[in-house]
């Protein structure tokens, strides 16, 4: 799998007059590779493929990327003036958003020093390698299926037993703790769960303070598995829920669903962002949805495509992404309503289950 990977990626760099390409992003490096080591370069060209690591990740490496010659960082032994000088390349493409400067300017003294480095023509690249990632291959969305059904199952489980007075902070561990029991390697990312005036604060962080009857609980959550990430979000009340909330709640329901039933094939992020807004500014709310509509997902929580107000990216078959309308009112609260999605056979199909209206208690 990673050699046909590793194709694209080669054809991309004829298009752009490449010889050499450094992947360093832990994902993009996985992708291409299978290596999870959280140290490692992969150095790419059009007859060479070799993964660059410390002593740690040598035997993992060789067993992870049996597609790539391994190569041992010594140290104080520049390893990259022996990949510049085998391979013989002039032109050199880097992830420009992931090497920092004190690495790039290290990379170039030790070329200076062999006196190598005149030679070459660096090219700082942004997402080329995200791009190829956007479209998913069936494998790939097994596993993000697999980690929505964690996440699906676990948002049951707990909500059904959520009590007046506990905290945030528990509902947010008993999620986490409910989907590594069901198989779930680790968390997508830091657990969100908003209360009251809480809930007006999109990316809020679970703290102390404890939840009532009444009033908006945005939990926005995911579980990852094998790697890949799940993407969730839910707003209940515990109660009945007032006027506000059922108003509030129903136009982002609706925002949502209505992306859900009328994206399809071949349309741009913006397009489908731009079905949501324009609901939810109908509604007098618009300067309170201030967040994009979604991001693709994958390897990453957030990754190609871009789903938000003028994206330009197309929405394919088989690219996972998020459906995630919300508003947010200082003072009161906020609801989101949020599910990863893959666009199939022309349409949206949803990989997050739980239910949504009738989690309302």
């Amino acid at each position: 799998m990673s050699k046909l990977r590793v194709d694209k990626l080669r054809a991309r760099m004829d298009e752009l007059g490449l010889d050499a390409f450094m992947v360093s992003t832990p994902e993009n490096r996985r992708y291409l590779s299978g290596f999870t080591g959280s140290n490692g370069i992969l150095f790419i060209t059009a007859r060479d493929a070799a993964l660059v690591t410390d002593f740690r990740y040598i035997e993992q490496s060789a067993q992870q990327a049996p597609d790539f010659r391994v190569v041992r960082m010594q140290p104080r032994v520049p390893w990259i003036v022996e990949l510049m000088k085998v391979s013989g390349a002039k032109k050199v493409a880097y992830e420009a958003e992931n090497v920092t400067v004190a690495q790039f300017n290290r990379w170039r003294d030790a070329l200076k020093e062999a006196e190598l480095e005149s030679q070459l023509t660096w090219t700082p690249t942004a997402d080329e390698v995200d791009k190829l990632r956007a479209v998913k291959e069936p494998e790939e969305l097994l596993l993000i299926e697999r980690a929505c059904d964690i996440s699906d199952m676990a948002f049951e489980m707990v909500t059904a037993t959520i009590e007046p007075g506990e905290t945030e902070e528990s509902i947010a561990w008993r999620l986490e703790k409910t989907m590594r029991e069901a198989g779930a390697e680790a968390l997508a990312f830091d657990t969100i769960v908003a209360s009251g005036p809480n809930a007006a604060l999109p990316h809020h962080r679970a703290g102390p303070r404890q939840v009532r009857e009444r009033e908006p609980i945005v939990i926005d959550f995911g579980a990852r598995y094998q790697g890949y990430n799940a993407d969730m979000t839910r707003t209940i009340c515990l109660g009945a829920p007032d006027d506000q909330f059922r108003t509030i709640y129903d136009i982002v329901l609706g925002a949502q669903l209505t992306v859900a039933e009328t994206v399809r094939e071949g349309m741009t992020g913006g397009d489908a962002d731009k079905i949501a807004r324009d609901i939810i500014e109908k509604s007098g709310h618009g300067d309170q949805f201030g967040h994009s509509l979604g991001h693709g997902i994958g390897l990453a929580v957030h990754e190609f495509p871009r789903v938000g107000p003028n994206a330009q990216d197309k929405l394919t078959e088989g690219m996972p992404f998020t459906n995630e309308p919300g508003i947010y009112i200082p003072g009161w609260g906020g609801v989101r309503i949020e599910d990863t999605v893959v666009m199939e056979r022309g349409r949206i199909r949803a990989l997050s289950k739980a239910h949504k209206y009738d989690t309302v208690k």
